[in-house]
């Protein structure tokens, strides 16, 4: 954990998530799936609800049993923490239409006139 109190979430979260997604828009079910990876119904399901941290092995099985490259999983999970850990920004537009991109609670952010336009982007 940093100094500035982020939380980011943990990989095996991400991944069982990225999983289950996968999995759900097949319409498969846990079964099909674990049987298809010859793993237990169980050990999948505790996966995806981020229980267990799974080896390379046991992911490379599961991605092939969904017909999922082991890149594009890790692609989503890359996407899901920068997602996760952009800040928010504060985007000022004024009169005279000079735009401002400020972090939040920077200094010279001050409070907006009437025809001043304000909006937080993520």
């Amino acid at each position: 954990m940093t100094g500035d109190d982020r939380h980011e979430p943990l990989l095996r979260h991400l991944v069982g998530a990225i999983l289950r997604r996968a999995r759900r828009r097949q319409e498969r079910t846990l079964q099909e799936v674990a049987s298809a990876a010859r793993m237990s119904t169980a050990y999948l399901s505790e996966i995806e609800r981020g229980r267990k941290e799974p080896s390379s092995e046991v992911l490379a099985a599961v991605c092939r049993a969904l017909d999922l490259r082991l890149v594009d999983l890790v692609a989503d999970a890359h996407a899901s923490l920068a997602a996760a850990s952009e800040p928010v920004r504060v985007l000022t537009s004024t009169t005279t239409s000079a735009r401002h991109v400020r972090a939040v609670g920077a200094p010279g952010i001050g409070s907006p006139t009437t025809s001043d336009v304000v909006a937080l982007a993520a």
